[in-house]
Order: structure tokens, then sequence, then C-alpha cells
């Protein structure tokens, strides 16, 4: 029995727009068993925090803090004003 003539996508049997894999295609059936396959591991691997979804092992890096202090204010008056009269 042969399933070449089948196509690898479908229209979805609920009367929307939307595509689905064909199970009766090679491919489309492999497709399914690799997507179902993915994403099992990758719920695993949340779950375990395994691989891209481990903690980081080391402290992230932190940049130093800045030890520049402003210098301190002192008033000065201008020495081309005239002195105040007492």
């Amino acid at each position: 029995m042969s399933h070449d003539d089948e196509p690898v996508f479908r229209k979805s049997p609920w009367g929307t727009s939307r595509y689905t894999y064909n199970p009766r295609n090679p491919v489309g059936l492999g497709l399914i068993i690799a997507g179902s396959a993915f994403a099992i591991v990758m719920m695993v691997m949340m779950q375990n925090r395994t691989g891209p979804f481990a903690p980081p092992s080391e402290k992230p890096w932190n940049p130093p803090t800045s030890t520049y202090e402003p210098p301190a204010y002192t008033y000065e008056p201008p020495t081309d004003a005239p002195a105040p009269r007492p």
C-alpha cells in the first residue's frame, strides 16, 4: 500500500483555514513524532533544570561600584565685588 500520493499537510478537520500534519504520509508522521519527542525532552529539561534551563554556575559579573566623590562645595565671594559696608 503506497502513501506517496498523500500530502504532508492537510486542512484542519474543524473547518478552519489552518493546516495540520498528515499522519498517513510518512514524512507527516515523522514530523508528528519528532515534534512530540522534542516537546517532551524540553519539558523534562525544564523540570530538571538542565541544559539551557540550568541556573548560572557562577556569580554574574558585577562591576565595581564607583569610588568617585564630588569635591566639597566651598563658597568664595567674587574678588571684583566691593566689600560690604558695616
